[in-house]
């Protein structure tokens, strides 16, 4: 069965979708930790990080690198904080957390709902740079 990712990709579930190029992705997580939390993955469905090769692995973080910019740019905060967890979806993810705060990368605490007006503001202005 698709993971939710692939089946963003493959136009049959709804996202909010800030970037793309022909092999990844970003999209804003609708069960977000705080506004502006963004997911970036590879368009192929690999399930873990390192069973990605060589080549895919970087370009994947090249990706995720000039997403986590210009997101600071857009959403004021600290700074931009990164991780891979792997265990919800299993398909590749990047989480993209605008930090003000430690707290702001707490995954145990209750995640807020999306912010509709910003999400659009957000998707209406993500251009890579």
């Amino acid at each position: 069965m698709a993971s939710i990712f692939s089946r963003i990709v493959n136009g049959e579930l709804p996202a909010y979708i800030l970037a793309a190029d022909e092999l990844h992705m970003a999209i804003l997580d609708i069960n977000p930790l705080v506004q502006g939390h963004v997911l970036v993955f590879p368009k192929q469905e690999v399930d873990y990080l390192f069973d990605l090769d060589h080549d895919s692995y970087h370009a994947l973080m090249d990706f995720t690198k000039s997403v986590a910019i210009r997101l600071k740019e857009l959403v004021p905060c600290i700074r931009i904080g990164v991780t891979v967890i792997g265990l919800e979806v299993p398909h590749v993810h990047v989480h993209l957390i605008p930090l003000n705060s430690l707290n702001d990368m707490n995954f145990s605490r209750a995640k807020t709902q999306l912010d509709e007006e910003l999400a659009r503001k957000l998707v209406a202005s993500f251009q890579l740079i």
